[in-house]
């Protein structure tokens, strides 16, 4: 199994969009056994808080539903726990190795470097997420797709892994996602 955990801030919309972005694709992939994703905080301030409301909506506009998910803080036993952490901006990168004390086995990567964009560009916020729905998430979904093929070739190991953060979708059939603007996309 391998797993995967997407970060921000304080885990009410961005990593829990991506978190359940990702579930749903993997469902329809048929793949949702050998995947386990969750989301998680680089603070504290919104623990036990549900997913906010506007970000909730654009979830169910997709047909996702994340009823029942609250915001929990990283914890320096996820980097053991799993494979491939995720942070949505520099900022939660820096604050992940923090909690972290470092990353010595290379499981950290930035979002948007799945969807083809610069490891450094932040990602566009509530109010740019929200006014373009799909127009990070699906991309970078794509991406983390192809780097949890190259972790299932290695068992999750995370030292024959080597850099995931290969850009790009791979179109090896599978299953159908729709794209906003772009129609629909294959997945592995």
């Amino acid at each position: 199994m391998i797993k995967i955990l997407f970060v921000c801030l304080g885990n009410i919309c961005r990593s829990p969009m991506a978190e359940f972005v990702m579930k749903d694709l993997a469902e329809k992939a048929g793949l949702s056994a050998q995947l386990e994703i969750a989301s998680a905080a680089t603070s504290s301030e919104e623990e036990g808080n549900p997913v906010y409301p506007p970000a909730r909506q654009e979830l169910m506009k997709h047909g996702i539903s994340c009823l029942g998910k609250t915001a929990r803080p990283l914890r320096k036993a996820d980097y053991a726990y799993y494979d491939l952490i995720i942070g949505m901006e520099d900022s939660n990168l820096r604050a992940m190795r923090r909690i972290f004390g470092g990353d010595p086995e290379k499981k950290l990567r930035l979002l948007l470097t799945y969807a083809g964009r610069g490891g450094g560009s932040p990602t566009p916020g509530i109010p740019g997420i929200l006014r373009r729905p799909g127009a990070m998430c699906y991309p970078a979904a794509r991406g983390c797709w192809k780097a949890c093929k190259k972790l299932s070739r290695t068992g999750g190991d995370a030292k024959k892994r080597g850099n995931q953060a290969d850009s790009g979708s791979c179109h090896a059939g599978g299953c159908r996602y729709p794209v906003p603007g772009r129609g629909p996309a294959l997945l592995p």
